[in-house]
């Protein structure tokens, strides 16, 4: 069992007591993927915005090579470690860049500043940790979304194509920590055990 680098915000969550390495929440997730594996079965979420990041990722990608007159493509390597899986969206090559298409202008972060940093910090990390770079990057991008997705929401809200490229991409970056990658190091192995220990009590519940 590896950790997966976008299961690293909830496994690298604060534990409430100094004695525990993990936190409440960090085992409750680790639970779920060993129920899963254990019993064969997926819990995939599937909604429209999901199925927009999916469909629109390519088109992403081109807005942000606009901007940065850059030739970035998708990645399609992933890449594992003693404790860590992972499959950036873009390796460049000094940088990991992590493509999120916003729903509608409403949710897109406007600025940096809009954009939770505790949300993609850890998995940005990982990725660094995994591809060895030196920087990480999570790119806002707001393109035009697919007709069938739109319900009720004002068209407004989604055609954007009219809009300057360079107000349609929000960048948030984060520098290598190799202070904060041993932490992630210790919590991936803690959590590695915990998932061999609850997939044990299963065999012999």
């Amino acid at each position: 069992m590896l950790i997966r680098c976008s299961s690293l915000p909830k496994i690298m969550t604060t534990s409430r007591s100094k004695s525990e390495i993990l936190s409440e929440t960090a085992k409750s997730y680790i639970k779920q993927i060993a129920k899963e594996d254990y019993f064969g079965y997926y819990s995939e979420l599937d909604n429209k915005y999901i199925n927009k990041g999916k469909r629109c990722e390519d088109e992403s990608i081109e807005l942000l090579n606009s901007v940065l007159f850059t030739n970035f493509i998708k990645n399609k390597t992933r890449l594992n470690s003693d404790v860590l899986t992972g499959e950036a969206d873009i390796v460049a090559d000094n940088e990991i860049i992590d493509i999120k298409t916003s729903w509608s202008l409403d949710t897109f972060p406007a600025i940096s500043d809009d954009i939770n940093a505790k949300d993609y910090e850890m998995q940005l990390r990982g990725y660094m940790m995994l591809y060895n770079k030196e920087k990480a990057s999570v790119c806002y991008c707001m393109v035009d979304t697919p007709e069938d997705l739109i319900t009720f929401e004002q068209v407004q809200l989604h055609e954007v194509s009219h809009i300057t490229p360079e107000k349609r991409v929000t960048i948030l970056s984060f520098t290598r920590d190799l202070n904060i990658e041993k932490e992630i190091e210790e919590k991936c192995k803690a959590s590695i055990e915990f998932y061999k220990e609850y997939i044990n009590k299963l065999e012999n519940k």
